[in-house]
């Protein structure tokens, strides 16, 4: 029988689409008028950030992606983009005469934050039976994203929603299994989630999301609290069954194993100048949590290059373009430094 360290890779599974990525002056009031100061269309969604994010760290790591785009410009764009990168897409299909999932994403120059205006186009096609691990020797499985799925989120044979039965399928073959989330409203959140908590083995997610799944929502911005965070955690592993949790927000991260052990760390001191976007960075630091876990790492240098590859990630304002190789990665945050600690 195979076992977890016989296994070796990745599957990501979910959201494709195509981010139509601007950065902008400032974020405009209503019949006002912005310069765009950048434009680029490239793959988004946590299933082509994420595998892309971890052929970058380590191009010899094999990742299968699954998921749905239309046969249109922007399906070709992402196709053409996953096969460059080295993914396998056998189970990247694309649907006739239907429209990639798309996001106009906005980033303001003069305080870094992003808006987005989702098409959920393909997306919302994907169902539990576009999901095959039975001849599968990958070790993790990195899921997402409830909340923007219809077929997905909603019940499914005997289970409360499809993502339930996609990680039952998954842990059955023998994967270690990851979920992946954006900041939708904390209700729909804590709803779809809710059930999956039992079928997670790791959960990687920011202050708001922890929060949102808890049933202790906060409000987007608010200032962080490290024991609120660390009490949230607490909530979550109580319900579910992980190995570890992780939570990061701007200034560090908090990470809890389900045998107790904890770690608070600061992230990485990038100079302004530095940063051209945070879109793509939670998921720049998802996979660089989970490359150190199949690696084998400790907790504490499994969390420092979650930090070091967001860091990398946010010095472009695509997604994924600024990455690099681990160790390079691990040198770039050494450079800028790193913050005091959080807690």
């Amino acid at each position: 029988m195979t076992t977890p360290r016989d296994r070796h890779g990745f599957v990501t599974g979910g959201t494709w689409c195509a981010d139509h990525n601007k950065l902008v002056e400032r974020w405009p009031g209503e019949e006002d008028l912005v310069i765009i100061h950048e434009e680029e269309i490239r793959g988004g969604g946590s299933a082509c950030n994420f595998a892309i994010d971890i052929r970058r760290l380590d191009p010899s790591m094999p990742v299968v992606t699954i998921g749905l785009l239309g046969d249109d410009a922007d399906g070709q764009t992402l196709v053409r983009q996953a096969r460059t990168e080295g993914l396998d897409c056998a189970g990247l299909v694309m649907l006739p005469d239907r429209r990639t999932t798309f996001t106009d994403a906005f980033t303001a120059q003069d305080t870094g934050r992003r808006t987005h205006f989702y098409h959920p186009g393909t997306s919302g096609d994907l169902t539990p039976d576009h999901f095959d691990f039975s001849d599968s020797g990958a070790r993790i499985l990195h899921l997402g994203l409830p909340g923007l799925h219809a077929q997905m989120d909603a019940p499914w044979q005997d289970d409360p929603n499809g993502w339930v039965t996609v990680l039952k399928a998954a842990q059955a073959a023998g994967l270690k299994t990851n979920f992946e989330m954006c900041s939708l409203p904390a209700e729909r959140l804590h709803r779809v989630m809710s059930p999956c908590l039992a079928h997670l083995d790791y959960l990687i997610v920011n202050e708001f999301e922890i929060a949102a799944i808890a049933d202790r929502p906060i409000a987007h911005g608010q200032d962080t609290n490290v024991d609120a965070i660390l009490a949230n955690m607490l909530t979550v592993l109580d319900v579910g069954a992980m190995e570890l949790v992780i939570v990061h927000f701007p200034g560090g991260a908090v990470a809890v194993t389900g045998q107790g052990a904890r770690s608070v760390t600061p992230s990485v001191k990038m100079p302004p100048d530095d940063i051209k976007g945070p879109n793509g960075a939670g998921d720049a630091f998802a996979a660089g949590a989970l490359y150190g876990l199949h690696q084998g790492w400790n907790l504490d240098r499994i969390v420092e290059l979650a930090h070091a590859a967001a860091a990398t990630s946010m010095r472009h304002i695509g997604t994924t373009d600024a990455m690099m190789g681990w160790s390079d990665c691990l040198a770039l945050a050494g450079e800028y430094g790193w913050r005091p600690s959080p807690g």
